[in-house]
């Protein structure tokens, strides 16, 4: 079974046969001296031409008019990071927003902006009516705007460290694409979700091995959880992640599945604790009250990445997780795998603040991604990761004949993140939908170069495994051995961890353009010495 995860990377290679523009030869100085906002059509052309040339698309780069009509395009949301006037370019962002004048001074300054020029075409408009989201932590107001001339002033303005439409993402084929494929773009909306149920075809002694537990029963230790791919096996006689709280970004936690839940403490697995929270928005908002949403997964790849993660060595026959003893944090941030609305670059956001406060977090788990920058998504990163915290955020996953154009995705391509992909078990080609590219820091097995078999894990509900494939499994496995290392020597540093897992990896001596460090042996990350 093949699983989707990104699908903007489907339309987008639509894109890059047919495409061939520079960015800066479409037609929006032209557009931009008319009233209207550039349609859908013409929004995504520029921002797939710019993939194309730049092979990232980074808000900060777009003119004006292209701001404003991704915004009029999609929820007119719009989040504005403010600083003091005096502030340089890259000033650190406050420990305490709420303690510090001068940057309190500035949101004031900037919301009394946007209210000025919002105020012209909506007389009876009031500041409270603004604001979005609330925001109490990074220095950022989440505002409804729909004048261009607001965006034209805050642009300007030294007072303003960016200004980007939250909810604008492409999802449409470009204008000049051909689809080899076929596909429709009603089918291709379809992939990302659905897919965690058990997977009947898998045998045992190929897709798993059982391991006996001292009750007498047994459990099924996945196939890339063998000694010959990252030494998973042989490092749990020393370490299986006991003590190490892992988040895990996502699209949230079953609450059917008991081994994330009442079950998550059994056989071998004890003593540990797991949350299952939410950060992700109401689904509606400007004035509309949607459901308050629920710790639950209503996607299936959160629980698919918890279990390949932490999930429990037990007594009930399931599959289990590489760090079956570490503390486990599930954050519905997100709808599903694209970050493609407001809420959910909201989300995502104050899931990383969460994890930033929380001194028991040590390592940060994130399989989502999205085609265009988020800056705000970047400050709330900064922000954990100036805590200490240990990001590991999947390079991405798509159709396989994408892949071979697109590079690591965003965030992965950040300098905070530690970018994973999966490969084949011959140990040499990337998974058939994995990116790849000189952003990749390391690379985990996870899919069977014969059969294409991906790898166990839990399923909505019940001990029957699914199966689940691309750099998300790479990653949430990435984040699992980093959890036995780090348990292994609870008192170093992340850099120190990181040395560790470079020193046991495949390509410690010459790093590959392409697959960065490698496979990691875990076996031997907990018993080598890192100087």
């Amino acid at each position: 079974m093949r699983i989707f995860y990104f699908l903007p990377f489907t339309l987008l290679a639509l894109g890059l046969a047919g495409c061939q523009e520079k960015a800066e030869d479409l037609p929006v100085a032209t557009l931009a001296a008319t009233k209207g906002a550039l349609s859908t059509q013409q929004l995504d052309d520029y921002i797939y031409a710019k993939l194309r040339q730049d092979n990232q698309f980074e808000w900060s780069q777009a003119p004006d008019h292209v701001i404003w009509s991704a915004l009029t395009r999609s929820d007119y949301v719009l989040s504005v990071g403010f600083q003091p006037g005096d502030a340089s370019g890259n000033a650190p962002l406050p420990a305490d927003l709420a303690k510090n004048k001068a940057w309190q001074e500035a949101r004031e300054q900037v919301l009394e902006m946007i209210f000025e020029e919002e105020r012209k075409s909506q007389p009876g408009l009031s500041k409270e009516k603004l604001i979005v989201f609330d925001e109490n932590v990074l220095p950022v107001l989440d505002v409804e705007v729909h004048s261009l001339s607001t965006v034209q002033r805050l642009r300007q303005s030294k007072l303003v460290r960016y200004a980007e439409p939250m909810g604008y993402e492409p999802k449409g084929s470009p204008s000049k694409g051909a689809n080899p494929n076929g596909r429709t773009e009603s089918s291709i909306l379809q992939l990302g979700c659905g897919n965690n149920t058990p997977n009947p075809n898998i045998q045992a002694g190929t897709d798993y091995v059982e391991i006996n537990t001292p009750d007498g029963s047994r459990v099924k230790s996945s196939w890339n959880q063998a000694n010959n791919f990252h030494g998973i096996r042989t490092s749990w006689t020393q370490s299986t992640g006991a003590g190490v709280k892992i988040m895990i970004i996502d699209s949230g936690c079953s609450d059917a599945q008991e081994n994330l839940g009442n079950q998550f403490n059994q056989g071998q697995s004890s003593g540990r604790t797991i949350e299952r929270l939410v950060t992700l928005p109401r689904g509606s908002f400007l004035g509309i009250q949607g459901p308050v949403e629920t710790f639950n997964d209503l996607c299936g790849h959160g629980t698919s990445m918890a279990g390949a993660c932490a999930g429990p060595r037990g007594t009930d026959g399931a599959s289990v997780g590489i760090a079956y003893n570490s503390n486990l944090i599930t954050v519905r941030a997100a709808a599903d795998v694209l970050i493609d609305e407001s809420r959910e670059v909201k989300g995502v956001s104050d899931a990383f603040i969460l994890a930033g406060n929380r001194s028991d977090v040590r390592i940060i788990s994130m399989s989502m991604g999205k085609l265009t920058s988020s800056s705000q998504m970047r400050d709330a990163i900064q922000y954990a990761y100036a805590r200490g915290k240990l990001f590991f955020c999947a390079a991405g996953t798509s159709l396989d004949w994408i892949a071979e154009f697109i590079g690591v995705t965003y965030p992965a391509t950040l300098a905070e993140a530690v970018a994973v992909t999966g490969i084949k078990d011959n140990l040499t080609q990337r998974c058939a939908e994995c990116h790849q590219g000189p952003k990749v820091d390391f690379t985990v097995v996870m899919e069977q170069s014969v059969s294409n078999r991906h790898v166990l894990t839990l399923a909505m509900s019940g001990d029957a495994p699914s199966t689940v494939g691309g750099s998300s499994v790479a990653t949430a496995s990435m984040a699992g051995m980093a959890a036995i290392v780090w348990s292994r020597y609870p008192n170093e540093t992340r850099e120190q961890i990181m040395a560790r897992l470079v020193a046991a990896s495949s390509n410690a001596g010459n790093r590959h353009p392409n697959l960065g460090w490698g496979r990691v042996n875990v076996a031997a990350a907990v018993g080598a010495f890192v100087q």
